[in-house]
């Protein structure tokens, strides 16, 4: 007899975790290892804001406090968001939660019943299918278009758009692949949401790494939208806090009620430092994530060009996020095969495509969040690999 619940059976530990684990097992017995497969920037949270989390805990901010957040910080994320993305935000649409699983997560929860259909995007965020398992739904994948830079196939995602379908998941910037969804991409995935009266999950947590600068469009922005979306987006990427567990949810205020129970009945509150820290992020001076920005945007271009030279590899440029999204297919081995030999054999710890979804099979993730001396390295001992094994 099976103890255990059956909706944790398809529940699968995140792959990044598990290289990680098995890159520092490498190194514990003397390896040296080039990490690029944890999605996580490089550098420390930006001094002025760690100050600010210290200051509040030494000032005895250290108790409960509500359970969608503190009212400025509802307040500040309200305003800051809305001028981001061209729109107006109520505070009380705003959902603070431990990190943006929770915005992801807790809404779908919330909406999603047994057998109703997801349409989320493949290759993407491994807790995107997690969740819509959780949660009693059934996962539809929609491939990604490589020649799109990685936008959604409309032809596929036409199909299986249906009066069943409850909710669509969007990434973009995405992860895997860094793509960003075009504008009339949006909108021809608005008219179907519109038409069927589906729900929108819009992760936008690398919204502000926009490599091109040529601005992310959010769903939400678009005509009669927004009562059905709700935007994800936290403070680990933009402001290299991710052990700090800070996010948010932006979405209709009936919704955010129901998300207010289940944040209740879960974790209680998000500490009240880090929501201070929070409000101190995006209040104070920005130059930090402009650096930040352009300095992903050399590394972006090194380890892309690279790429592109080696023989059998083809890589999109990416236009968002911190990641490339390499195209090794040519090589005829699947990619899990791959990425545990570059591991062990080369000492360069990436991600199979697979890891986030049958559509990534003939792709690597390599994360670029590194030092341009770390890239080069990883370059110079992929490329080795590649020459003397294929």
């Amino acid at each position: 007899m099976n103890p255990f619940a059956s909706r944790l059976d398809n529940l699968k530990p995140e792959g990044a975790y598990v290289v990680m684990t098995q890159a520092q097992a490498l190194e514990a017995q003397g390896a040296e290892i080039i990490h690029l497969e944890i999605g996580q920037p490089d550098r420390d949270t930006f001094a002025h804001i760690s100050q600010a989390g210290i200051d509040a805990i030494q000032a005895g901010h250290t108790r409960y406090n509500p359970p969608s957040g503190l009212k400025e910080f509802r307040s500040v994320i309200a305003k800051t968001a809305g001028e981001q993305r061209g729109m107006l935000i109520s505070p009380n649409q705003v959902v603070v939660g431990p990190g943006a699983k929770p915005g992801l997560f807790f809404p779908t929860l919330a909406l999603v019943e047994a057998g109703d259909e997801v349409l989320y995007p493949d290759p993407g965020f491994p807790t995107y299918r997690a969740m819509i398992e959780v949660a009693g739904g059934k996962p539809v994948p929609v491939p990604l278009l490589e020649q799109h830079h990685f936008s959604f196939n409309l032809e596929a995602f036409d199909r299986l758009v249906s009066d069943r379908t409850k909710l669509i998941i969007l990434n973009s910037p995405g992860n895997p692949t860094g793509g960003v969804m075009p504008v009339e991409d949006l909108k021809h995935i608005a008219r179907a949401v519109l038409d069927h009266g589906i729900w929108i999950i819009s992760d936008e947590i690398y919204s502000r790494l926009d490599l091109n600068q040529e601005g992310v469009p959010s769903i939400a922005a678009l005509p009669g939208l927004q009562d059905q979306t709700i935007i994800v987006d936290g403070f680990s990427k933009t402001y290299a806090m991710t052990g700090w567990r800070l996010g948010y949810g932006i979405m209709p205020e009936v919704l955010a009620q129901r998300v207010d129970l289940l944040l209740t009945h879960s974790i209680g509150c998000t500490a009240t430092f880090t929501q201070i820290a929070g409000i101190h992020a995006l209040t104070s001076t920005q130059d930090k994530v402009a650096e930040m920005v352009a300095d992903y945007r050399k590394r972006r271009d090194r380890l892309v060009s690279g790429l592109n030279s080696i023989p059998g590899i083809s890589c999109q440029l990416p236009q968002g996020a911190i990641y490339a999204f390499p195209n090794v297919s040519s090589f005829g081995v699947p990619v899990v095969e791959l990425a545990k030999r570059l591991l062990f054999e080369a000492g360069v710890a990436v991600l199979p495509g697979t890891d986030f979804g049958e559509f990534g099979e003939g792709y690597l993730r390599l994360c670029f969040a590194a030092s341009l001396q770390e890239i080069d390295k990883a370059l110079e001992r992929i490329s080795n690999f590649i020459q003397k094994v294929y």
